[in-house]
C-alpha cells in the first residue's frame, strides 16, 4: 500500500517592507493577504530591542510569520580572526532581535572559501556554528541559524555544503532557489533537489540574472521562471516559507501567492 502523499504547504512574503519601515510593512504585507514577512538587517542590526518587541507583537496580531536576514557582512571563515568576533556578534545580535519579536529563522551568508579548500572552509564554518548555537541554547532564545545556499562558487553555500552542515550540527537551512540557478548557471532539475531537502525549510526565491561567476543581481520575478518550483513543492508535500526577494517583493509576493491558490492556471 503506497503512503498517502503529504500535501504542500507555501507560505509567501516579502524580503523587508519595501521602505516602508517595519510596522508600516507588516501591515501592507496582512492588506495583501500575504503570509509572512523577512526582517532585513542588510546593513547593520540597528533595530533597538524595544522596537523588536513592538514588530513582533504587530506581526502576531496580523498573523504573520517572521524571519530575520543578518547583515550581509559575514565571513565565519575569515583569516582574521577580527572578522569571525564581527561576524559571531552580527549574527548573535540578529539573533537576540528575532528572539525579541518570536521570529524563528535568521538567515545569514556562511562564508567565502577564499584561498581555503572546501573542506577547509567547511571545518571552520562548522566550528562556528556548533559554537554560536552553544550560545543560543545557553540564553534560551528560540531562533534556528539557516545558513542560506549562495549565489556564487567563491562563496561557501552549495546545497551539498548546508545539507551536511545541517546533519553534522542540527542547524536549519535557507535554500535560496534564485542564488542556486545562478550558482548552476541556469540549471535547476527542481525533482533532483527536492528530495534532498527536508519536509520543513525556510526558502528564497526570485528572478536572477548571473555571469560565469554566479550571481550578478536579483531583479523580478515572471510567473514562468516561478511555477517549475510551485509544481515540484506541491509535487513533493513541502512546507515552506518563501520569501520573495526582488526589487519589488510585494508586487511579485502577491503574484507568487495568487500562483500558489491557482498552480494550475496558465
Amino acid at each position: 500500500m503506497k503512503d498517502t502523499p503529504k500535501k504542500a504547504s507555501i507560505l509567501i512574503g516579502p524580503a523587508g517592507s519595501g521602505g516602508k519601515g517595519h510596522l508600516k510593512g507588516l501591515d501592507e504585507a496582512a492588506r495583501l493577504k500575504l503570509d509572512c514577512m523577512e526582517i532585513e538587517f542588510t546593513y547593520g542590526v540597528r533595530m533597538k530591542p524595544e522596537m523588536a518587541e513592538t514588530v513582533g507583537a504587530r506581526a502576531h496580531e496580523l498573523g504573520l510569520i517572521l524571519s530575520v536576514h543578518a547583515p550581509y557582512y559575514i565571513n565565519l571563515a575569515s583569516y582574521e580572526d577580527a572578522k569571525i568576533e564581527a561576524s559571531r556578534q552580527r549574527i548573535l545580535d540578529s539573533c537576540h532581535r528575532a528572539h525579541l519579536m518570536g521570529a524563528r529563522n535568521v538567515v545569514f551568508h556562511a562564508g567565502f572559501y577564499q584561498k581555503r579548500t572546501s573542506r577547509e572552509t567547511y571545518r571552520l564554518i562548522r566550528r562556528e556554528i556548533l559554537d554560536l548555537q552553544d550560545h543560543i541554547r545557553k540564553t534560551g532564545w528560540q531562533v534556528a541559524l539557516c545558513p542560506e545556499i549562495t549565489g556564487k562558487p567563491s562563496q561557501f553555500g552549495s546545497t551539498e555544503e548546508l545539507l551536511e552542515l545541517m546533519q553534522d550540527t542540527g542547524c536549519g537551512i535557507t535554500v535560496d532557489f534564485a542564488h542556486l540557478y545562478a550558482r548552476n548557471q541556469g540549471v535547476i532539475d527542481y525533482d533532483a533537489v527536492m528530495p534532498l531537502l527536508p519536509e520543513s525549510f525556510h526558502a528564497h526565491f526570485s528572478g536572477i540574472e548571473y555571469t560565469a561567476k554566479g550571481e550578478k543581481k536579483h531583479i523580478r520575478t515572471r510567473p514562468g521562471h516561478f511555477r517549475p518550483l510551485l509544481e515540484a513543492l506541491i509535487r513533493h508535500g513541502k512546507q515552506v516559507t518563501l520569501i520573495n526577494e526582488s526589487p519589488k517583493p510585494f508586487e511579485d509576493a502577491v503574484m507568487m501567492k495568487a500562483m500558489v491558490k491557482q498552480p494550475q492556471q496558465p
